[in-house]
């Protein structure tokens, strides 16, 4: 008997599983073959719920701490070429829609739903229970219990009243009883809705994850599969060939596309990116974009951009005028339209070519269209320009350098502490208009070009930047041309025409030999001087190195090449001084300042030697035109997400500030009269309930009623 009793208290006043708490095991099927009944009990259990949720915190922290969806390129400076690999093949760089995150996911809504199912009905049996059955027998096993005798049953009453109006002053729910048999006269609890909150909580994961599974790109591909489509290559069609199987119809459930407007235009067609391609939208309405705005800071940074816009329902023909900016979208028949950047929208550009081979040249001037193509011959082969894109604002970080690495783990220092996100080290400039630009031979390979319109300030020296690669996968190589006192490139260009013209080098060469040394002496020296300005104009430093390493000997190289750099560089001065006087210009003053422009033009020489280009192209003009990229999406899941949010934090707080409590009154015939027996329990115990239970324990022995 006394273990009955010691049985009733515990599952009165103890959070044990069965009593308070959901269960950790799964469904247990009663038959069926044993490798089916362990994974049903595996998959419905709580440990495998919770196992699922940490794989997707860690996964959405490592979404959080490394840029998703940036260029390859990006993540081979920041990881290595081996770890962006090993990155790349788990899906990292779009972590969200990966294949084996979406499965993570789909197998955690499963397996909390299961637990949800199998333990909210218990639970909520459990709020609503009384436990009126818990005899007088449990009272030694409880906590908190507290005993007082009285002589007579008019004042048991009267105990009980005063208990009963100071439990229903502090919210608790009464239900008495007719003393019969042990059991217990009042019976009160409040806090029930405790345990509602476990519910809400798991059943907040449950709407979360549906929400999030229908704004991922796996309705996309359900339906691309539903629908047969496939991806494309945007740059093998033009917009009246496209394929039916790479356009997704308006009924397409989610998406998430890019719209790019240029002013004055209007499209029904957006972008819906894959990894192998993409697909084309339609639409239900079409969208024109009026005007685009911008507003910059000081430092040449965008501070606003919004865009006027009219959109025009094709369903109904409703008209809707409005400006888009970011944060603030257009929603339309559930499809939000928001700002997400600019581009050029077919701006008109005044181009200069200029050969960066042959003697005496001509600059080419060219008028193209952002988008347009151009072929371009010179003697040995014709190659396609095609322009690509024209920024007329470029903010650039002319603050010292910093090591890739370094930066990442300050971007992750930064997620986890904004405090640490002080970078000091940067110093954001404009550094004006620039093109970029691709050169396509005749076998359809192509080189891409970025070339800065205005000379920029680097090391002290301005100089014109023209970066070069041969793939997006790799970094622009920049060739640095000087700029002159004009703050144009004219005087490099001049040189350059001077060196790679034979005349012009024998001249400079033998000008050079008869101020350095007797005119015993001269012939030989002017050969040696005339051998290093070909070797220059053929391959740059490299190609002079190369004829060091073939002709002296390896002990004798240093001295050697100490010497060569001398003669090199007062020929180069002299070659300099001689295009000069060819365009009728005076000779320069030989002064420090005029010694460094010639050094770095020397340099810029020797690199261009290795530009994989005889010809560059700069911009002198251009007539701007705007478009505006907007951001396309139909969520169905929002308000869904939105919802499971108001439910988590709805289930937190009734889990963690209402607490659940239970008292019990007993009256025990004794020979002096009535003995009262008093007990509580609560599954957090602490000061809070301790204290009350000390109120109420006074109030029932003191027959003080309210008693605070």
């Amino acid at each position: 008997m006394q273990s009955t009793s010691q049985d009733s208290a515990k599952s009165a006043s103890s959070p044990g599983p069965q009593a308070l708490g959901p269960s950790i095991r799964g469904l247990e099927l009663q038959s069926g073959p044993r490798a089916l009944t362990e994974l049903v009990e595996l998959l419905s259990s709580m440990r495998f719920a919770i196992s699922a949720l940490a794989v997707v915190c860690v996964a959405s922290a490592i979404g959080t701490i490394v840029q998703q969806n940036a260029p390859p390129i990006n993540y081979v400076n920041q990881f290595g070429a081996f770890w962006s690999e090993v990155f790349t093949l788990f899906d990292l760089f779009r972590v969200y829609n990966a294949p084996w995150f979406l499965l993570v996911m789909m197998l955690m809504l499963t397996s909390t739903s299961l637990c949800l199912l199998r333990n909210a009905p218990r639970m909520v049996k459990e709020a609503r229970a009384w436990r009126e059955h818990v005899r007088d027998s449990a009272f030694p096993a409880f906590r908190h219990r507290s005993q007082s005798e009285v002589q007579s049953p008019k004042e048991v009453q009267e105990r009980i009243d005063a208990a009963a109006d100071w439990m229903s002053s502090r919210g608790y729910r009464l239900r008495r009883f007719e003393s019969s048999d042990a059991r217990p006269v009042l019976v009160a609890k409040k806090g029930s809705s405790n345990r509602l909150g476990y519910i809400a909580a798991h059943l907040a994961i449950v709407v979360i994850s549906v929400g999030g599974l229908l704004d991922s790109e796996l309705p996309t591909r359900l339906a691309m599969w539903w629908w047969d489509k496939a991806p494309i290559a945007l740059e093998s069609v033009d917009g009246s060939a496209i394929p039916s199987r790479a356009r997704l119809p308006e009924t397409t459930p989610t998406y998430r596309a890019n719209l790019l407007l240029p002013e004055g235009q209007r499209s029904d067609l957006a972008v819906v990116s894959q990894p192998k391609g993409a697909l084309l939208l339609d639409l239900p309405f079409d969208l024109e974009l009026k005007t685009f705005r911008v507003e910059y800071y000081a430092t040449g940074m965008p501070k606003l951009f919004a865009s006027d816009v009219r959109l025009t329902d094709k369903q109904t023909g409703q008209v809707k005028e409005a400006t888009i900016e970011v944060n603030k979208p257009l929603i339309h028949r559930g499809i939000a339209i928001y700002q997400s950047s600019f581009d050029d929208g077919g701006s008109r550009l005044k181009l200069l070519v200029q050969p960066l081979r042959g003697g005496v040249g001509r600059a080419l001037p060219l008028e193209m269209t952002v988008g347009s193509s151009l072929p371009l011959k010179n003697a040995s082969q014709t190659l396609t320009l095609e322009l690509t894109q024209f920024k007329p604002i470029n903010v650039e970080n002319m603050g010292p350098g910093r090591d890739v690495q370094a930066g990442f783990q300050a971007h992750v220092a930064s997620v986890f502490s904004p405090a640490v996100n002080n970078d000091k080290t940067k110093t954001l400039s404009n550094v004006g208009p620039a093109i970029h630009y691709k050169l396509r031979d005749s076998a359809g390979q192509a080189k891409e070009f970025h070339s800065y319109m205005q000379p920029v300030k680097v090391e002290e020296a301005s100089v014109f930047l023209i970066g070069v690669r041969n793939s997006p996968d790799e970094s622009f190589q920049y060739l640095r041309i000087p700029a002159d006192e004009h703050g144009s490139m004219q005087e490099f260009l001049r040189i350059r025409s001077a060196i790679d013209d034979p005349e012009m080098r024998r001249r400079a060469a033998l000008i050079f030999a008869q101020k350095s040394a007797p005119q015993s002496l001269q012939p030989a020296l002017s050969a040696s001087a005339q051998r290093a300005l070909e070797a220059l104009s053929e391959g740059g430093l490299t190609a002079l190195a190369g004829v060091l390493e073939r002709t002296v000997p390896e002990d004798q190289r240093e001295r050697a090449a100490d010497v060569v750099v001398r003669m090199l560089t007062a020929s180069f001065w002299e070659a300099w001084q001689l295009a000069r006087q060819r365009d009728g210009l005076p000779r320069v003053a030989d002064v420090p300042a005029n010694q460094e422009f010639a050094q770095r033009a020397l340099n810029a020489f020797s690199d261009s030697r290795l530009f994989s280009a005889p010809f560059i192209v700069t911009l002198t003009d251009y007539d701007e035109v705007k478009a505006s990229v907007f951001q396309v999406t139909r969520s169905p899941g929002q308000p869904i997400v939105y919802l499971g949010c108001l439910l988590l934090v709805v289930g937190i707080f009734a889990m963690l500030y209402i607490r659940e409590s239970r008292v019990w009154i007993w009256t025990r015939p004794t020979q002096q009269g009535v003995s009262l027996l008093l007990a509580a329990s609560s599954p957090r115990e602490s000061m809070d309930f301790d204290r009350e239970f000390s109120e109420l324990s006074g109030v029932l022995q003191s027959q003080q009623k309210g008693l605070a």
